[in-house]
């Protein structure tokens, strides 16, 4: 007797290598992948602009990496003795202006770099809904704390999300002949929009962003949706706010990851970084012992032999420790 309904996903072709490049953006659960994906030493930079929900602020960062936009204190406001951008995330936001433009610039510097030589880029949406300035019908990433009043909230179409996500790949592939994007949508429920609100707003960007991968050849999908919310199906798999996968459904969807989205010897490299990572979590009984010091000395030797058999591999904290 079946329990669950598991369906197989299908091998990303190209696949991941740790020598990629890769640049991440969009929701909270992009901001997850990404954490994996550099804790086990892959080359990523994650949401430069802090989080992004709705698929035409991503669409804009993506237009303002490739003009290589340099935010000025026009382009901030003041609430409460705070300075935000309306173009991201509150991370970024801080009580002195110049200290915020210049996180602000420095991130934005760094993805506009990235996005020219990337392998990779990762696309989460989370939202079709939007939050607009009623003062000037501007979209905003962020509404940070603001009165609700000061906006009008609507739907996205998929035409909108197409045509945008679609302006913005046609000046990407023309800058960066090599990228290839992965698009993923995000299995966090957006509750506070209402259920039958949040399934509509799912629908739209599955619908908008399988329109643009039957339409472009480098072009992806991976079910991360799918798989916790057809596959795991169970609130066991969320958190205590019933909204948000837990630990538990993270890795699940990670391990699928690894498994359809990784060259095989991608994946047996990522086993060996894996180790090296439990091997510094280790903690002994006796810290000054002869066992420990070898054992250190041991796993020392084995990340120098990695280090030097992949190049492109930051392992020097690793290194330092077991050397400690």
């Amino acid at each position: 007797m079946n329990f669950r309904l598991t369906f197989p996903v299908a091998p990303l072709e190209p696949s991941l290598q740790y020598s990629d490049k890769i640049l991440l953006s969009g929701s909270c659960f992009a901001e997850e992948i990404g954490a994996r994906l550099l804790q086990h030493k892959f080359n990523a930079q994650v949401n430069p602009n802090g989080i992004l929900f709705n698929p035409l602020s991503i669409a804009q960062s993506m237009q303002a990496y490739l003009d290589g936009r340099r935010y000025t204190d026009t382009d901030l406001f003041l609430h409460e003795d705070i300075w935000h951008s309306w173009d991201h995330h509150s991370r970024y936001s801080g009580t002195q202006q110049q200290e915020v433009l210049d996180q602000i610039n420095h991130s934005q510097a760094e993805a506009s770099r990235r996005l020219k030589e990337a392998d990779w880029l990762m696309i989460t949406l989370g939202s079709a809904y939007v939050y607009v300035l009623k003062e000037n019908s501007r979209i905003v990433s962020n509404c940070h704390k603001v009165p609700e009043a000061a906006f009008y909230k609507r739907l996205l179409s998929a035409d909108e999300i197409i045509a945008a996500l679609d302006n913005m790949m046609h000046r990407l592939f023309f800058s960066n002949s090599k990228i290839n994007i992965l698009f993923t949508v995000s299995p966090v429920r957006y509750a506070r929009d209402g259920v039958v609100e949040n399934n509509l707003s799912k629908a739209v960007l599955l619908q908008a962003v399988h329109h643009l991968v039957n339409k472009f050849s480098r072009l992806h999908y991976f079910p991360a949706y799918e798989l916790v919310i057809d596959d795991l199906r169970d609130y066991r798999f969320f958190k205590e706010d019933l909204v948000h996968p837990n630990e538990l459904a993270i890795q699940y969807v990670w391990e699928h990851f690894t498994n359809a989205c990784m060259t095989p010897a991608t994946q047996q490299l990522e086993k060996q970084v894996s180790d090296l990572l439990r091997a510094r979590q280790h903690r002994p009984f006796n810290a000054d012992s002869p066992q420990h010091r070898q054992f250190l000395d041991a796993y020392a030797v084995k990340t120098q032999a990695l280090q030097a058999q992949h190049p492109y591999l930051d392992l020097s904290e690793e290194l330092d420790y077991f050397r400690s």
